[in-house]
C-alpha cells in the first residue's frame, strides 16, 4: 500500500553525540531530514529546548501543530527529563505506555522510554529500543524468531520472538576500542604513524579471538603489542588486528550458548560501514542468514507514536 507523504509528525532519534530529526509521513516515510552535533553531550548550557527549535522551527511554520516523539539518550538522566525504564519483554504499546511529556517552546515532546533487564546483574539500554521496533516494521518476517545486532560504542545484541524485544546483552567493545586506542601501549605505535585499512589483518585478530574459545581474549590483548616489537604486524595495522580481537571477542561471546547451525535470521542495523565488518565477522563464525539495515529508527518512531495515539 502506496502512504501519503503529508507530513503527520516529527521524530527525534537524540543521541549522546548526534541530534537527527525527521519530518515524518504515513507509516513512518521520510519527508525531510536534518542531523546537527548536538547529542546530549554537546548541547550548549544544557538548552535543549533552543537546539530543538533551531533543528525544527521551519517545519513548525509550515506544518503547523504537528506532535513531536523523541527517543534515545534525551530520555536518559543526563537529558533533558528522565524517562522511567520499561521492563522486558516490550512492544510499541509497551513503550507508548511509558511516554513522559515535556513542554517546550515547540509544543509538548513525548520522550520514549528505555528498556531494562532485570536480574542478579541488570541490563539497560535507550534509542536501540526504536531501531529496533522499525526494523521489524520493515521487515516483518524478523519479528517471529530473530536476533538484532546493533554495533557501535555499546553494541547490542537482542533476541525477538513474536514481535516482543524478549532479552538483551551490552558489549562494550567500541568504547574498549577507543580507550586501548588513545590510552594503552597497545594504541601507541598506531599513534605513530599513519593508518592503513586490512581486511586480512582484521581477520587475524578475529581469528586470535575465535580461537580463544571458552578462555576469552584477555591473555591475547598483549599480542597486539608483541607482533609489533617482533616485526610480524606492522605499526599501520596494529589497530586493524586489535578491532579484530576486541570485535572477534564479543561474537564470539554472544554466541558462545548458540548452536550456529540453528541461529535465527539476524539483522546487523546501524552504520553500514560498521555493519559490513560485522556482517564479515559473523559470516567467519559460521553464520549465514544475515542483512543489514540503516535509519530504522523512523519506522520505530512511526510505531510508538501510533500505538500512543499520536497519529
Amino acid at each position: 500500500m502506496a502512504h501519503s507523504l503529508a507530513p503527520q509528525i516529527i521524530g527525534l532519534d537524540w543521541g549522546t553525540s548526534t541530534l537527527r530529526a525527521y519530518l515524518l509521513a504515513d507509516g513512518g516515510a521520510i519527508v525531510e531530514s536534518a542531523a546537527r552535533p548536538w547529542g546530549i553531550q554537546h548541547v550548549p548550557d544544557g538548552n535543549f529546548a533552543k537546539m530543538l527549535s533551531d533543528t525544527i522551527g521551519g517545519w513548525q511554520i509550515r506544518h503547523a501543530g504537528l506532535p513531536i516523539i523523541a527517543s534515545g539518550m534525551i530520555g536518559s538522566r543526563g537529558g533533558w527529563r528522565e524517562v522511567p525504564y520499561a521492563s522486558c519483554p516490550v512492544d510499541p504499546a509497551t513503550l507508548a505506555a511509558g511516554l513522559l511529556t515535556v513542554e517546550s517552546i515547540n509544543g509538548c515532546v513525548h520522550l520514549v522510554p528505555g528498556v531494562i533487564q532485570r536480574g542478579t546483574i541488570p541490563n539497560v539500554m535507550r534509542g536501540e529500543e526504536t531501531q529496533i521496533l522499525g526494523a521489524l516494521a520493515r521487515e516483518p518476517q524478523l519479528a517471529d524468531h530473530s536476533l538484532a545486532v546493533l554495533p557501535g560504542t555499546h553494541s547490542k545484541w537482542v533476541l525477538v520472538r513474536n514481535g516482543l524485544i524478549e532479552s538483551f546483552s551490552t558489549h562494550m567493545t567500541g568504547e574498549l576500542f577507543a580507550i586501548l586506542r588513545e590510552h594503552s601501549i597497545l594504541g601507541r605505535p598506531a599513534r605513530e604513524t599513519s593508518l592503513q585499512k586490512s581486511d586480512e589483518v582484521f581477520l587475524r585478530g578475529l581469528s586470535a579471538a575465535r580461537d580463544a574459545k571458552d578462555e576469552g581474549i584477555s591473555a591475547r590483548l598483549f599480542s597486539t603489542r608483541s607482533l609489533f616489537l617482533t616485526g610480524e604486524l606492522p605499526a599501520e595495522h596494529t589497530l586493524e588486528y586489535l578491532s579484530g580481537l576486541l570485535i572477534g571477542e564479543e561474537i564470539r561471546s554472544a554466541l558462545a550458548t548458540q548452536d550456529t547451525a540453528s541461529l535465527p535470521p539476524i539483522v546487523l542495523i546501524g552504520d553500514g560501514a560498521l555493519c559490513s565488518r560485522y556482517q564479515m565477522c559473523l559470516t567467519e563464525f559460521g553464520a549465514r542468514q544475515v542483512r543489514l539495515l540503516e535509519d530504522t529508527a523512523p519506522h520505530g518512531l512511526w510505531l510508538i507514536a501510533r500505538a500512543h495515539g499520536l497519529v
